[in-house]
């Protein structure tokens, strides 16, 4: 009965603990939620309010109404279209490294180093490249740009999970009269597809929370949300209700997309990822 008492009282204490975790982790979301519909007096409120006095959607309906919210439809453009490239591509290259050993043993070392260069370092030359180019400002020159970026990334990830693939599956595939294109896609994304969803999901996470790139690279047309955020902060004051609103729009594309992919990612982070 004690070693009972115990094993309930350590079930308990471990529910206890994980619930405070929750709350300091879900805090900051839900005071973001609650900002957003409120009104100034209550944001400035002291003691702070917890909640609303009456739920009120003016801090949304100013986005609408000042186009402001064309800025997530950019990130959302961006964000896809670069992940569907990068992802494309990268698998492609993944499994020619992994399958032909292409350019030796150390081609994957130098091309996941690429992704550790510092952006502050390469985005000014990479800016009179696209003024001399007329990319600025422009989805395609984004799209390159977050493409490029994260295609080492992708690289490294599906390399990982293709060489978890039993090789003996593609070669009686070979045997069964399948050409290299049909084991690739008849065989290998199948097998691989739970990585190719975590990698996919990391890869927007990325391109979507991109500041330094954005900013540099855009001026009124291709407006990125994470750049957008920053024209509600000034040295007078800030719009509290602006920013509160807007990231809660910016954050449910993300939120629906980890939502998902959610039967993806747990397996796929566990897979090949970390081999070298």
């Amino acid at each position: 009965m004690k070693s009972r008492s115990r094993r309930q009282l350590r079930l308990t204490l471990r529910y206890l603990a994980i619930a405070l975790v929750l709350i300091v982790f879900l805090f900051p979301v839900y005071w973001l939620f609650m900002i957003s519909f409120k009104t100034p007096d209550e944001i400035f409120s002291s003691p702070p309010k917890w909640w609303p006095g009456q739920i009120q959607f003016g801090n949304y309906a100013v986005l609408f109404k000042d186009g402001d919210v064309i800025a997530i439809w950019n990130s959302i453009t961006v964000s896809f279209a670069s992940t569907a490239i990068a992802m494309t591509l990268g698998t492609l290259c993944a499994y020619a490294l992994a399958r032909f050993k292409t350019g030796g043993e150390n081609l994957a070392m130098w091309i996941i180093s690429q992704r550790m260069m510092p952006p502050i370092a390469i985005v000014f030359p990479l800016f009179l490249i696209y003024v001399w180019a007329g990319l600025v400002d422009t989805h395609a020159g984004l799209i390159l740009l977050y493409t490029a970026f994260n295609l080492p990334y992708v690289i490294w990830m599906m390399r990982g999970y293709i060489e978890d693939i039993p090789l003996e599956l593609e070669e009686s595939a070979l045997v069964d009269g399948c050409s290299r294109w049909q084991v690739f896609w008849r065989v290998v994304v199948p097998m691989a597809r739970s990585g190719l969803m975590a990698t996919a999901v990391f890869t927007f996470i990325f391109a979507w929370n991109d500041f330094l790139f954005a900013l540099v690279m855009t001026r009124t047309e291709v407006i990125t949300f994470p750049v957008q955020l920053t024209h509600y902060m000034g040295g007078q004051s800030n719009f509290w209700g602006k920013i509160a609103a807007m990231s809660v729009l910016g954050s449910l594309p993300v939120m629906l997309t980890v939502a998902f992919m959610q039967r993806y990612l747990v397996r796929g982070i566990s897979l090949g990822a970390v081999k070298g």
